[in-house]
C-alpha cells in the first residue's frame, strides 16, 4: 500500500468513480458478505473468504463516513449503541 493515509485513498476513489458507484459498490460488497456469512450458518468452511469480504466493507464503511459524515459523530453514536447493548447485557 502506499504511504498516502487512507482517508486520501478513500477520497481519489469517490473524486474518480463519484459517490453514486461507490454507495452501489458498498451495497454490493455488503451482499457478498452476507452471502459468505450465510454459507458459513449452512457449515461451509469459508473463514479466508468471510475475512476477504469483511475487509471489503470496512474498505467501503471507510468511504461511506468521508461521504456522509465524520469520524467523530459515528464514533458517538457507535458508543451510544454500544451502551444500550451493554444495559441489555445486564438484564
Amino acid at each position: 500500500m502506499s504511504q498516502k493515509p487512507r482517508t486520501e485513498i478513500y477520497k481519489k476513489a469517490i473524486e474518480k468513480w463519484g459517490q453514486p458507484l461507490q454507495i452501489g459498490m458498498a451495497i454490493e460488497e455488503m451482499a457478498e458478505l452476507i452471502k459468505e456469512l450465510n454459507k458459513w450458518m449452512r457449515g461451509k468452511k469459508n473463514d479466508e473468504n468471510i475475512i476477504e469480504e469483511m475487509a471489503d466493507v470496512e474498505i467501503m464503511l471507510e468511504q461511506l463516513k468521508v461521504m456522509f459524515s465524520n469520524h467523530s459523530e459515528i464514533e458517538e453514536a457507535k458508543h451510544e449503541k454500544l451502551k444500550r447493548v451493554e444495559l441489555m447485557l445486564h438484564d
